[in-house]
């Protein structure tokens, strides 16, 4: 199957890049669902959340901590919301994993 996300690590289809370091990228997402909505996507690619290994563990951590720090980059200090989907049932499309980031308005619990 092909790879979106790695398609656009290799920039291989164009993406609002904000962050990028030897582990993560980090992008605008194309169809933000808030005022800030971006992605954290590991350059490894791991299929699902399923798929992390023990070795994953400092890559785990470190798609958090860039998260939170761009959250706070991109103005919301206030409050944000960072979710991962695994598989289809949890709503997964695409099988790499990725953390989106949603800030700057209200959330709600459940979500929709």
């Amino acid at each position: 199957m092909d790879d979106l996300f790695l398609r656009i690590i290799n920039r291989e289809i164009p993406a609002k890049i904000i962050y990028e370091d030897d582990q993560v990228l980090a992008f605008h997402d194309i169809a933000p669902q808030a005022p800030v909505h971006f992605l954290v996507i590991p350059k490894k690619h791991i299929r699902t959340l399923n798929d992390l290994t023990e070795e994953d563990k400092g890559l785990a951590g470190h798609i958090l901590f860039t998260a939170q720090r761009l959250a706070r980059e991109l103005g919301c200090e206030e409050g944000f919301r960072v979710v991962m989907n695994c598989n289809e049932q949890g709503g997964q499309t695409v099988y790499h994993i990725h953390m989106h980031v949603l800030g700057q308005r209200q959330m709600h619990w459940p979500p929709g």
